[in-house]
């Protein structure tokens, strides 16, 4: 079995890429990570050139990845909060896989997904969003994970001081910025194994 995770933060070694990973690790050891922050994704045009063949015709960076999400037995895919919204990456990755719809989504229905979302605030946006997205495509949706992650605003100099920033958002006026108050995987330990759960429910629902 072959499982593909999937994660649209551009932010390396941080929250979302580390649960997607985790969920990796539950599911199977036959299992890859790819990170979509350095690949140019162009945003569908509706265009109509994948209608034939299922192919996007768009020249970016995510052709090699088609055959990975047809060939997997099931997917992880995970994306932070921006803004009460996915972010950009994910949703260009989600309007992306459009290709896929033209003649009853046969290429992806019913090939099964978890979700991981992350954020300062209202950190299950995100995995709404792609729950809801994942029904276009006639996938099926197994589960989400739901984690705080460390907003920019912590480590942008200006966080104790910005009045429409993060951190007063979260903690109010006045704070003093720790390392220790800056949200962290490692500050919820048991979503890892959390993480690892819903990686073996996924692998039970691909087998199903």
């Amino acid at each position: 079995m072959k499982v593909l995770g999937i994660s649209s933060s551009p932010r390396r070694g941080k929250t979302t890429n580390l649960l997607v990973q985790a969920v990796l690790e539950g599911a199977t050891d036959t299992h890859e990570f790819i990170s979509l922050a350095s690949r140019k994704i162009i945003p569908c045009k509706a265009c109509m050139a994948c209608v034939e063949d299922n192919v996007c015709k768009l020249n970016d960076d995510m052709g090699e990845l088609r055959d990975k999400i047809i060939d997997a037995d099931g997917l992880v895919i995970g994306a932070p909060n921006y803004f009460s919204l996915l972010n950009g990456i994910a949703h260009c990755f989600l309007e992306w896989l459009c290709q896929f719809r033209h003649r009853s989504c046969s290429l992806l229905a019913n090939k099964p997904v978890a979700v991981v979302n992350t954020g300062g605030l209202e950190h299950e946006i995100p995995g709404q969003n792609i729950e809801r997205i994942l029904g276009y495509y006639a996938m099926r949706h197994v589960g989400t994970i739901i984690a705080q992650g460390p907003a920019s605003c912590f480590t942008c100099g200006y966080g104790e001081t910005c009045e429409t920033g993060a951190v007063q958002l979260i903690l109010g006026p006045g704070v003093t910025i720790t390392n220790e108050m800056i949200p962290d995987q490692s500050m919820e330990p048991d979503k890892l194994k959390e993480a690892r759960k819903l990686g073996h429910r996924l692998a039970v629902s691909a087998l199903s």
